[in-house]
């Protein structure tokens, strides 16, 4: 079936190029294409690292450390147990937990097994996780202990034939031991939970027995599926974009080229990796590309946890940090942010939902360091445009496409617009996905006839070629005939000194259509609607002024820190 979509979509070449502006101003040192035919496996990737590095640090948690060769030796043991199980190659496997050891090592060993890894958000309900094993069809799950509660909840609607739980310590020998005890009985995070007894294993018996077992002599191909990664993607209807090995190692290849790093640097680099593995962002960009430079991925279990977050970055030397506009906005309304050593930093990235230029100035302000921006989707494995490594300011924009990508913006009639106006960005590169899992309906709802992927989002190219997001196609809200971008407003909102973040949404309004209506969280009590829209009247013309501002306390999030726009408006609060 994999196959069969690529054929569908042409692979990499037998489609007409899109101009491409921004060669002309595209870094000298940096080729346009890389070696697609040369790329090999996640597997490949991992084994290089494991010979090459095996006593550096690859995982780092709860201040203990684990290195590139006990990392590989788990990650055998558990491919060789999944073997044991009767899971074969294809076979897919859920994995449901935060960033603690556990999970890195749980990836590697289902791929090890020729196995399909599923992530899975560990804060979803019952219903959320029985929609998704049974769409995927995944025979096995391993999940943190914390969501046990919620895997017993929904067993009587699941096929899964094995689940394995974890502690958060797993992996860590004897300081593990005592961290599972602290989160089990002082912290009370474990509920109750009753799985069935011959179905269940725990994750220190799967490396205890998989030790003694061979390891699966499974053939893994580039074109076999490394990934099924869920995604509302550009219609909001859950699906999985399915990833290949050679999606995701050509991603890690074109970042790598991008940045310049090598795996033969003599000082190991660390990622802080605040944001979930489960979400594409961190499962490239901070986990695989790092174990391919043989860096060190310092692992976040709840970045949610402000004083934990922020005392981890005082007490780690770091070099590199991915995140999202709101955990950047966190991290900056901590009282202690300024005790973090920053003088080791290389740069820091990034992505996920636009960064705010109030936002980005503080940061440059407080840490001495440019946010430099990128933009992806999970369908692109997931990086498209980035910015280069030594901006020196914030440039607003997602910069350029990675090598070997082709970008398009094109209007409603499917042809390219003209250079600085505005349309739906669309992406050819051996990083896009083979298609979305089971809908090849919706696969050719978001192709081109040429090929290229249709992402939902409204860009422009800049005069230099680099891409500019306006915004999202869906969140576009049309006021008497103008169309208004969210991005916009809450880029001048945020600077407001009394808010401490916003989103912006559409509501249906009798006299223009839509409204334009602000949901806001308040740093300064006395921040009041009518002060704001007097604000955003002195720096946005009338029909973009929300017409509304609804105060909250907090604001809809992804766990990934991502503002929920649609929640806002498919459930506005009362004002």
């Amino acid at each position: 079936m994999v196959q069969d979509q690529l054929s569908r979509r042409g692979g990499a070449d037998g489609a007409r190029h899109a101009p491409r502006p921004w060669l002309a101003a595209y870094p000298s040192n940096v080729p346009v294409e890389i070696d697609i035919a040369g790329l090999g496996t996640l597997i490949d990737l991992f084994g290089n690292s494991v010979r090459r590095h095996g006593k550096r640090p690859a995982i780092q948690c709860f201040g203990a450390q684990i290195d590139f060769a006990t990392l590989g030796q788990s990650a055998e043991a558990v491919a060789a147990w999944l073997a044991a199980q009767g899971l074969s190659k294809g076979d897919r496997v859920a994995i449901m937990m935060p960033n603690v050891p556990a999970y890195p090592t749980a990836i590697l060993g289902v791929l090890l097994a020729g196995c399909t890894v599923v992530n899975v958000n560990p804060l979803y309900t019952a219903r959320e996780l029985t929609a998704q094993l049974n769409d995927s069809g995944a025979r096995a799950l391993f999940v943190l202990e914390n969501f046990a509660h919620t895997v017993a909840e929904a067993i009587p609607g699941l096929r899964l034939e094995r689940i394995v739980v974890a502690g958060p310590g797993d992996g860590l020998g004897l300081k593990g031991r005592v961290i599972d005890l602290v989160s089990r009985h002082l912290k009370k995070a474990v509920k109750p939970y009753a799985l069935p007894a011959d179905r269940t294993s725990r994750y220190g018996d799967v490396l205890r027995r998989g030790r003694g077992l061979p390891r699966p002599n499974v053939s893994v191909a580039p074109d076999d599926l490394a990934f099924l990664q869920y995604t509302g993607g550009t219609t909001g209807i859950a699906k999985a974009a399915m990833l290949t090995h050679r999606n995701v190692v050509a991603n890690v290849v074109q970042c790598q080229t991008w940045f310049g790093c090598s795996a033969d640097d003599p000082v190991a680099r660390v990622m802080v990796t605040a944001l979930p593995l489960y979400h594409i962002f961190a499962l490239t960009c901070c986990f695989f590309f790092f174990l391919r430079i043989g860096g060190c991925c310092l692992l976040v279990p709840n970045p949610r946890d402000a004083d934990g977050f922020v005392r981890t970055l005082r007490t780690s030397r770091f070099t590199h940090l991915a995140g999202v506009n709101t955990l950047f906005n966190l991290l900056l309304n901590h009282p202690r942010i300024g005790e973090v050593d920053y003088s080791h930093v290389d740069f820091i990235i990034a992505g996920g939902m636009a960064v705010q230029a109030p936002v980005a100035a503080r940061w440059k302000a407080v840490t001495g360091h440019t946010i430099i921006e990128g933009y992806g989707l999970s369908e692109t494995s997931p990086v498209v445009c980035v910015n280069p490594p030594k901006l020196a300011e914030w440039s607003g924009t997602i910069g350029f496409p990675l090598p070997s990508t082709d970008v398009a913006i094109r209007g409603a009639d499917g042809r390219d617009v003209a250079l600085g106006e505005a349309g739906e960005l669309c992406v050819r590169g051996p990083q896009v996905m083979a298609g979305y899992w089971n809908r090849p309906d919706e696969t050719a709802r978001a192709t081109t006839p040429d090929g290229y992927f249709r992402t939902g989002d409204v860009a422009v190219f800049q005069t230099d070629g680099q891409v500019r997001i306006v915004d999202r196609m869906k969140d576009m809200i049309l006021v008497s005939g103008f169309n208004v971008y969210p991005n916009e407003i809450e880029e001048v909102l945020a600077g407001h000194p009394g808010i401490l973040e916003c989103a912006v949404v559409g509501a249906q309004n009798a006299e223009t259509g839509e409204m334009v209506v602000a949901h806001v969280v308040r740093k300064d009590a006395a921040l009041t609607s009518d002060g704001l829209r007097t604000y955003a009247r002195s720096q946005l013309t009338g029909y973009k002024v929300p017409r509304r501002v609804v105060f909250h306390d907090a604001l809809p999030k992804t766990n990934v820190g991502k503002v929920l726009r649609r929640a806002l408006r498919d459930d506005p609060p009362a004002s």
